[in-house]
């Protein structure tokens, strides 16, 4: 019998982890994957509460992704996309133009999301170039982003996990101070909140603004920070003062998008419309690599004219319009379109969250429960009163998964905020053992 694990450690360099932790923690080998669970090659069951990085939004091997999937393998597996096309782009451009805010109608594919951040900032940045305005060299971001690992996105981000080793390569991206809606500054909560946070926008703006191509936000939910939720007041207000300052508005939804927020986009909460959206993820709902960013037609104009203008975005893909990742695609938004799947994923995540408030409030280490559609996040403390977070080098939320995946249960904390972002088709039962598992995980390490 192959020793998959052992080749496994031979040959492969997980993303985003110290290797030297699996000799502990061996690679956990997966064969099959049905619903909200993964099945390993031993038979054990995983419960994949955190949506295998937040990707797979309506299960593992949902049978209509599969069998569109299937069915497009057999009649187009590529084409180049300069000067070709196919009808599973451009159906799907249709449909997303219908349900995407307004004004979001012109479509350009990449790889994965952190190509669709740099692809978008490059329009951003020539846009300004050919509009008359050379000065806009510049970005800003809020402390805390995460957008992607490529030099453009990580310049964008401010988690120093990812970003802080490569700041002397990192583009000189200005950021503004995020809101911290659990260790608010100014005594306010997230539901009675004016966003007086904002007022670092609005210094920053007052400085940068006139320099600045594009804004990028995290819109609602910054993740890789931990899950930071924040007011879609604040999204108004960067609406407003981009505006103001002819900034573009890069709306980052490649983890909010396709109902994760409770809406189909975040941006939906606040009812104002970014300059350009960057969707990936839930776009074909995990299945193949894939992304998308969409403008305005008033920035795709500027790039329209005789080819010796110089005016066109020369910037490629190779992948990109793949035929089997459009099909997986069209397949999702098959699934989405008559709204019963984001209703019960709706009415589920007040479940859910009372489930987990009952559960983790009142535990002497939570410092806040917060959530956002399906999507929660325990906080956890050294000292709940003054909200003093655990010595890192602790890796408090490591050892909180390491018990779960013994159970059963996929955590993967971002540091120590333990977080559920389940499928979206995930039911009450698989939400009742997360809970309760991630409950009894959480009292080994850190007794009540």
């Amino acid at each position: 019998m192959e020793n998959w694990v052992e080749k496994d450690l031979e040959y492969i360099w997980h993303p985003c982890s110290q290797m030297k932790d699996y000799e502990e923690l061996n690679p956990i080998v997966i064969n099959k994957g049905e619903g909200v669970y993964l099945y390993d090659i031993e038979g054990n069951r995983y419960l994949d509460v955190i949506s295998s990085w937040w990707c797979n939004l309506l299960g593992h091997c949902n049978p209509k992704i599969n069998q569109a999937v299937k069915k497009q393998i057999d009649e187009l597996e590529h084409v180049i996309f300069a000067n070709f096309t196919h009808t599973e782009a451009i159906k799907l451009c249709e449909r997303l133009s219908k349900l995407l805010p307004e004004g979001l109608c012109k479509f350009n594919f990449t790889d994965n999301g952190s190509s669709a951040i740099e692809a978008a900032m490059k329009v951003s940045f020539q846009y300004h170039q050919q509009t008359g305005n050379p000065q806009k060299t510049k970005f800003m971001a809020l402390t805390d982003a995460y957008h992607g690992e490529t030099i453009g996105a990580l310049s964008a981000g401010d988690c120093d996990l990812y970003t802080k080793l490569y700041k002397p390569i990192l583009m000189d991206i200005k950021k503004i101070q995020a809101p911290d809606c659990f260790r608010c500054p100014y005594g306010k909560g997230r539901n009675n909140c004016d966003c007086k946070c904002f007022e670092h926008a609005e210094k920053a703006f007052k400085k940068y603004g006139n320099e600045t191509a594009a804004m990028l936000v995290e819109p609602l939910l910054q993740g890789s920070a931990g899950m930071k939720i924040y007011p879609p007041l604040y999204l108004k207000k960067l609406r407003e003062i981009c505006d103001k300052y002819n900034v573009h508005l890069l709306a980052d939804e490649i983890a909010t998008g396709f109902g994760r927020t409770g809406k189909m986009f975040a941006f939906n909460h606040a009812n104002v419309s970014p300059d350009i959206m960057c969707l990936s993820k839930g776009l074909t709902g995990g299945y193949m690599p894939m992304a998308l960013f969409v403008t305005t037609k008033k920035i795709y104009d500027a790039f329209y004219a005789d080819y010796n203008t110089g005016k066109a975005f020369m910037h490629s893909h190779t992948y990109s319009g793949n035929p089997l990742a459009c099909s997986a695609a069209n397949a999702v938004l098959d699934i989405l379109e008559d709204g019963s799947v984001l209703k019960k994923a709706q009415e589920n995540a007040l479940y859910f969250n009372n489930i987990i408030n009952d559960k983790f409030l009142n535990h002497k280490n939570v410092g806040e429960v917060r959530h956002i559609g399906l999507i929660n996040a325990i906080e956890l403390v050294k000292d709940k009163s003054t909200k003093e977070p655990f010595d890192g080098k602790l890796r408090t939320g490591y050892q909180i998964y390491k018990k779960a995946l013994k159970r059963g249960l996929i955590l993967r904390p971002l540091g120590d905020v333990i977080y559920f972002n389940p499928p979206l088709i995930i039911d009450k039962n698989a939400m009742d053992y997360a809970v309760e598992t991630a409950f009894e995980c959480l009292n080994e390490v850190l007794p009540d």
